[in-house]
């Protein structure tokens, strides 16, 4: 029985009768132990084989900005394909340094301390392989950049590769120049690679007008942007890939890189903005928790409280004949017993109840006794209330009762 160390095992009854051996494929890079196992009659006994499985590196990429800010750290990235190709060896070669810095992992960061043009190069050792990948940087304190787009008849043509990019990346910026009429060494066009096609230009700001200036620097870059998206938006800037084929280049809606600036004025700005917000979200708070001690907003309260109370209509139909006894029990020497009943509405007043939500109702109050509880002189007089106006008394006499 063989064990390959990769989760995969066979078993032979004979081995002896494999002509060309046995073999078997690794998928993937490392060091995998073989065990084989032998058995008879007399026993078993194992043998151990540790492999080192190695893939040939073929190609790499070094990932890079194309325009780096000064005294400001920037990543560096070599891409590897295939990716796992065992132990590898990094050696870099940045800002025109004259010793490399080698390195295990594939990732490194670097601070350019000087404007211009850099070159990083990087190697790779992997085995016996060296490959390297080489880009140029440009370092500058202050630029502005913007994404550009392109006819897609451009991604038909577009093979994805290097030197295929660099090269439309200058004719892109001829055109650009011829459009605009720029000074050349203010503009800087990079395509992206993969698909679709994407680019980026960069303007740079001139240093014989904007030299120890951040405020002209600035004004300058905003006048350089507006002529050259205005001349993007205009459909000016075209090129011929190759007979028959023209190009035309247009301005992306969103910016891959705002204005850059080392300076520290947009901290003050985004202070003043937050500190806003703070004092907004503590008038509110105060005004919800103390909304009941500050004067002026609580008389819409007291307005309301102050209304008369709306009667409130009996819910029964009007079809329904409905009486509500009232007894009023008074400390008084006279009690007075009386009955309020609510009639119900005729057909005619049925018909405006329709159409009113809320029709008024006709209430009757009838006496229906009065009994005297002290012949005493000194019983007080009960004074005449006014009729409601909804109220109608009845005219019938009362009964009186002998005690």
């Amino acid at each position: 029985m063989l064990d390959f160390g990769n989760g995969n095992t066979i078993s032979y009854s004979n081995i002896s009768t494999v002509e060309d051996g046995i073999r078997h494929v690794y998928r993937s890079v490392g060091i995998y132990c073989v065990a084989a196992t032998a058995r008879n009659d007399l026993g078993a006994e194992t043998v151990l084989l540790y492999l080192h499985v190695t893939c040939p590196l073929e190609h790499i990429h070094l990932s890079a900005p194309f325009v780096a800010v000064k005294s400001k750290e920037v990543n560096l990235t070599a891409v590897l394909w295939p990716s796992q190709v065992g132990t590898v060896t990094y050696i870099w070669w940045l800002g025109n340094n004259s010793e490399p810095v080698i390195t295990l992992d594939g990732s490194v960061a670097f601070t350019f301390s000087r404007e211009g043009i850099n070159v990083v190069t990087v190697q790779v050792s992997a085995g016996n392989i060296i490959l390297q990948d080489r880009k140029t940087i440009a370092v500058h304190e202050y630029f502005k950049s913007h994404l550009l787009t392109f006819s897609s008849n451009l991604d038909e043509h577009n093979p994805d590769v290097a030197e295929w990019r660099l090269d439309v990346s200058r004719v892109i910026r001829n055109s650009m120049v011829q459009a605009t009429g720029m000074d050349r060494e203010q503009l800087l066009v990079a395509v992206l690679p993969g698909l679709p096609t994407t680019a980026e230009f960069f303007l740079l700001p001139d240093k014989q007008v904007t030299e120890g200036k951040p405020e002209k620097t600035t004004q300058h870059l905003d006048e350089l942007s507006e002529m050259v998206l205005g001349a993007l938006n205009q459909n000016l800037v075209q090129f011929t890939l190759r007979p028959g084929v023209q190009i035309t280049v247009y301005a992306a809606h969103l910016s891959a890189a705002p204005l850059v600036d080392t300076s520290e004025n947009h901290s003050g700005s985004a202070m003043l903005m937050l500190l806003s917000v703070v004092v907004v979200g503590l008038a509110v708070f105060v005004i919800y928790k103390f909304k009941r001690k500050i004067p002026g907003l609580s008389i819409y309260a007291q307005m309301q409280n102050e209304k008369e109370p709306e009667i409130i209509q009996s819910p029964v139909g009007p079809a329904v004949d409905a009486t509500v006894a009232v007894a009023m029990a008074a400390v008084a020497p006279t009690a007075v017993t009386a009955a309020v009943a609510i009639l119900p509405l005729q057909p005619q007043q049925q018909k405006q109840k329709q159409k009113q939500p809320h029709p008024p109702r006709e209430l009757v109050v009838t006496i229906s006794s009065l009994e005297a509880l002290d012949t005493v002189h000194k019983a007080h007089s009960i004074e005449c209330i006014k009729p409601h106006p909804r109220v109608k008394f009845s005219t019938e006499l009362p009964t009186y009762t002998d005690v």
